[in-house]
This record gives structure tokens, sequence and C-alpha cells, in this order.
């Protein structure tokens, strides 16, 4: 798939609207890093006029890339990516040597003119390269075609490999997730998590949907992976995840095996070739599946308990049907729980 496609048709992390005072306790950040206001992110963000041509050219013109910035108001993951990332002064310093960050409102009125000429809002902006997640993150090069995307929040060591790979102009090496796996790894269980619920080999995942009605759930893993252990060991382990599995069928797969499997579309292939060919960066990514076999959503960032459960009610439930803005979805699935009693923390 071309970067161009990706860049229009891609879907990281999720949170969800919240009252001012829930936001203030849960979304707040501290002084001077607070999101609500273009001027109140970091003072080194470029001051845009929002044509989008203007800005490739001129930061070419400085050696460097621009790096688009999807937020909202209240998101605890920006917070943590103002906070835990850009605050540590070697990720800002090497942010700001390769690119010019332009922050854009998830929800703004502000007109946007895109590298076709077409002025829009932020909005429809966003709207149009369907940004599902925030943070959301493209990295453009001097031609103004995006080159990363990362959808929702990455820790730290994952996030300045990130800037290396796309300030760097490391994409005609090979995919970032290839550049990411040879320059670090963390400490692990340095497995794969087993269930019964998962289907088992051969995996015939065409087959597996004529069998069964049910959306399917693709689990990209790998052995290092802490993120894949808290998946399994904590967050697909809580009562209330269970009923959201049981509404769809689950394979796991290492993303970097060369296990045989037929794709949902009934083409023969393995685990590592689909995974690049899926685009697949971020370990554990969800990719679902409805019964005819089409990609309806996929979530490919850090995500905690609320955030992994509500993906796996708006595909195993359908709701992606009516809801084709997901932070939509995630707001009307907040109020419900909260209207039966249901408290909803977004980071535990």
């Amino acid at each position: 798939m071309s970067h161009a496609l990706r860049f229009f048709l891609l879907a990281c992390s999720v949170w969800l609207f919240l009252s001012p005072a829930q936001a203030s306790q849960e979304g707040a950040l501290e002084a001077g890093m607070v999101n609500p206001g273009y001027e109140e992110h970091p003072a080194w963000f470029r001051s845009s006029f929002l044509d989008l041509r203007d800005d490739v050219r001129e930061a070419a013109g400085n050696k460097r890339r621009v790096l688009l910035y999807f937020y909202q108001d209240g998101c605890p993951y920006c917070k943590k990516l103002l906070q835990d990332n850009f605050g540590q002064r070697a990720i800002a310093d090497k942010t700001r040597q390769y690119f010019d960050v332009i922050a854009l409102n998830l929800w703004g009125d502000r007109e946007v003119t895109g590298l076709d000429g077409k002025t829009v809002t932020e909005k429809e902006f966003a709207r149009q390269l369907r940004v599902m997640f925030t943070p959301t993150l493209l990295a453009l090069n001097e031609k103004g075609e995006a080159i990363l995307r990362i959808n929702g929040y990455y820790a730290p060591h994952r996030f300045s490999a990130a800037l290396d790979y796309a300030g760097q102009g490391k994409e005609g090496g090979g995919s970032f997730r290839d550049y990411f796996a040879a320059q670090s790894a963390q400490s692990a269980s340095g497995k794969l998590h087993a269930s019964a619920r998962f289907i088992k080999p051969p995996l015939a995942f065409d087959a597996a949907l004529k069998r069964s009605k049910k959306p399917l759930l693709v689990l990209f893993e790998q052995k290092t992976c802490p993120a894949c252990d808290e998946l399994h060991l904590d967050i697909l382990k809580r009562k209330e995840s269970r009923p959201l599995l049981d509404a769809l069928q689950i394979a796991q797969l290492d993303m970097w095996s060369d296990a045989p499997l037929t794709t949902p579309d009934g083409r023969q292939t393995s685990a590592r070739e689909w995974a690049r060919q899926l685009d697949i960066n971020y370990a554990p990514s969800m990719v679902f599946f409805d019964a005819s076999g089409k990609e309806v959503f996929r979530a490919e960032a850090m995500l905690k308990a609320f955030h992994v459960q509500s993906a796996l009610d708006y595909a195993g439930s359908g709701a992606y049907r009516e809801y084709p803005e997901f932070q939509r979805y995630i707001d009307q699935r907040a109020d419900s729980l909260r209207a039966r009693g249901i408290a909803v923390d977004l980071m535990k």
C-alpha cells in the first residue's frame, strides 16, 4: 500500500469526552502544558496559518519535515505525550531538530489547506484522514507525503525511535517496525500468551468467517513485548472483558513468524508477510474484520483497559456502523456505563 493511500485510509491511543470537572481530574495537564487553546502547547510548536503546502515548503527549506499532531481537549494520552515525551529535554530537542510540529484540534473549526489545495475545517480534515485516536501524528516528507503515521500514544523509547526513523529519512530503508526491532528490546516475558479462546492452526481465516458469523479479531504480537504481557495477564482477564471477547473469533499471530495462514480474503501467506502488508508497526495491534472479511477497525498503540474494552465492543457489537467516528462511540459508551452506576477510569 502506498504512503499516500495510507495517509487517507489508516486509522493509535484513545480517550473519551469528559465533563469539565472530570477533565480537570483525569485529563488535566500541569501549568503551561494544557490542551485547551492553541497557544498553550509547547512554545516551540510551529505557529501556522495552516496552509500545509507552505508549511512543508518552509520546513524543507530549513532542512526539517512537518509533523502533524491531532489532539483533543482533556485527552489523557495527549497529556502523556506532552509531559512524558516532550517533557524530556532530549526528546523535545530531537523533535525540534527534525520537525516543525503543527497542532490540529480533532474537533476544531480553523481552516486547513491541504496538499491538494482544498480548504476544510480541522475536524473535516481529521475526518478525511480517518483520525480515530488522539494523539495521532503524521510525519510528512519534503514532498508532503506521509512517511510515518502514529495512531495513538507511543512510550518515550518507541517515540524517540519513531522520530529518528522519520526525521533522518530512514523510510527508504524499510518499515518502521523492522527499524524499531533492530534498535532495542525491552524486558518482557519472552513468550506469547496462549488461550483456549484462540483459533487453532491451520489458520484459515476465510473458512473461520464462513463457519461463524462472529467478527474476527487478529492480535499481532511478539514474544518480547511488555504491552502484550499487560494485555493478556491483566486487561483481557478482567470480568468486564469476557463478554466482549465472547462476541468475537480471536486469532493470535507472532508478527515475526513464518507460520502459514489464509487471510480473510482467501490469500495464502505467512504471519510475517501479512503483518508487513497490513503495515503493522506496533505490538500488540488489534485488527478487526467483519463477517465478509473486510477490515473494519484497528487499534495499534498503548491502550489501557477501558479503551481496549471499548475497541472490542465497537467491533464486536457492530457499533462502527452507527458510529463511524470512534471517539463519538467512546463518549456514548462512557455515558451509558455511568448511567448504570459503573465508574469509568481511563487510565487503569
